[in-house]
């Protein structure tokens, strides 16, 4: 039968409902739908989300709390999910849930949401969607990771490229992005005589975007915005570096109008994107300057009163090192490419969409086999640009391989919450976080088909 969507709205209060596969068909919609049926499922499980307590936050007064002493050391971890979204999304969720896990995020940066098909609209939807079905209540964080200026683009047209910067803010925080990574750290020029020359351009830049989504955030809404003094995979950090950059940013700040900063600082203690890959496909174990990490966390909260460090390409790290991140006191995480590879890799996954993947690959992305590369280092390092073409073979995976993938995903993300320390964060998050409810106008009337015998709790 046809259904008024403020019919369905009222009856997806129901929790039964929304923790039934009568949420499957929504997501679908939201994410495969026509067009006009898309802009309706998104709308609907925005709204579903704004009555049942799943509402987009900003964590920014939580980090705030951290650089202040008011909150015991915790190292959240901010997860890229790009593959098998809804699925992995679940498993985030029932593990947040069970584990009472309140800082953590979710993910995706400005180069991701182009080769997964993910533009920040469907992204939140999907994320939303995953909390409600897994019944999981409260805030929802949700960023834009390395909204990272390209250096080769800014070099040729520096007005063009911000131009694109600020056009993803705007669509990002639109769609309910109230944490956002601007990361103009590729604008670092190493050449100049001394640090603050060598971060001019980089605290700046971090300054004029950081006022622009001051002037873009929602009422009530202070978003979470997090720069960063060195790029991943390059040259080491230091707190002279971040001193420099600092002082430079507040100034630039001071002399833009004096708008609220920076709540976390992202440095460079030796890890890269996705790991050092080997010519067997393995990944080459690295050596981070944890005494770094530590010192550059420490003087971000006791001089600038941030909430501390971040830590970028950790999730092909062993599982024994992430118990350092709390003891170091960085206040966050970025893990990945483990994620992707858990799906890609999942004996679940079915023999012939591996090897369809990879020939795809082999196809499409013929130009990024660096000479002297193995043929597992060349797939390793770009099968995820298959993941945008793949994403609804993905998505139509039976429910058994999919389940399967989903519960290895989530014993990893609690393993990860119970290291990082952020079990039992829930009731500090919900102390300084509360997120407004935030309605959106109704979309224009379309009818919303729905199975005549959709009731709830089936």
């Amino acid at each position: 039968m046809v259904q008024n969507v403020q019919d369905t709205l009222q009856r997806f209060k129901d929790a039964r409902l929304r923790a039934s596969a009568a949420m499957d068909d929504l997501v679908r919609q939201a994410v495969f739908g026509d067009p006009d049926a898309r802009e309706v499922g998104r709308w609907l499980i925005w709204e579903i989300g704004q009555h049942a307590g799943v509402r987009p936050a900003s964590i920014h007064e939580l980090y705030m709390a951290r650089g202040r002493g008011e909150a015991p050391p915790f190292t959240t971890p901010a997860m890229n999910v790009r593959v098998l979204t809804y699925d992995a999304g679940r498993a985030i969720f029932r593990a947040a849930k069970r584990l009472d896990a309140g800082a953590v995020i979710c993910e995706i940066a400005r180069s991701e949401i182009a080769y997964t098909d993910q533009r920040p609209a469907e992204y939140v939807a999907v994320m939303t969607a995953a909390a409600l079905r897994e019944g999981f209540v409260g805030p929802l964080f949700i960023q834009g990771d390395h909204v990272q200026v390209n250096a080769k683009k800014y070099a040729v047209d520096a007005e063009g490229e911000l131009s694109a910067i600020r056009a993803l803010i705007d669509e990002e925080i639109a769609a309910g992005f109230y944490n956002i990574d601007v990361d103009t750290s590729t604008l670092v020029d190493l050449s100049q005589p001394n640090l603050d020359e060598q971060q001019r351009t980089n605290y700046e830049r971090a300054a004029e975007l950081t006022t622009y989504i001051r002037s873009r955030e929602p009422a009530g809404v202070t978003v979470s915005v997090g720069a960063e003094i060195g790029e991943v995979g390059g040259k080491n950090s230091d707190v002279h570096e971040l001193q420099a950059f600092m002082d430079g940013y507040h100034r630039t700040l001071k002399r833009l109008g004096g708008r609220v900063g920076i709540s976390k600082i992202s440095v460079q203690t030796g890890t890269s994107h996705g790991g050092v890959v080997l010519p067997d496909g393995t990944i080459a174990k690295v050596q981070i300057d944890l005494a770094a990490l530590k010192a550059l966390s420490h003087d971000a909260r006791t001089k600038y009163r941030l909430g501390g460090a971040v830590q970028h390409g950790a999730s092909t790290l062993p599982p024994d090192a992430f118990g350092h991140f709390p003891t170091c006191e960085a206040i966050e995480i970025h893990l990945a490419t483990n994620f992707q590879t858990i799906v890609l890799d999942h004996p679940a996954l079915p023999a012939d969409l591996k090897h369809e993947i990879a020939e795809w690959v082999k196809v499409e992305c013929k130009d990024e086999w660096k000479q002297g590369d193995t043929e597992e280092q060349f797939l390793y390092k770009s099968r995820k640009k298959a993941i945008g073409p793949f994403k609804r073979r993905l998505w139509d995976l039976p429910a058994d391989v999919r389940a399967q993938i989903g519960a290895t995903l989530e014993q990893t993300f609690a393993f990860l919450f119970e290291q990082l320390r952020v079990q039992g964060t829930r009731q500090i998050t919900d102390k300084f976080v509360r997120p407004p409810l935030a309605s959106h106008a109704a979309p224009r009337p379309v009818a919303v088909a729905a199975p005549d015998d959709m009731e709830a709790g089936e």
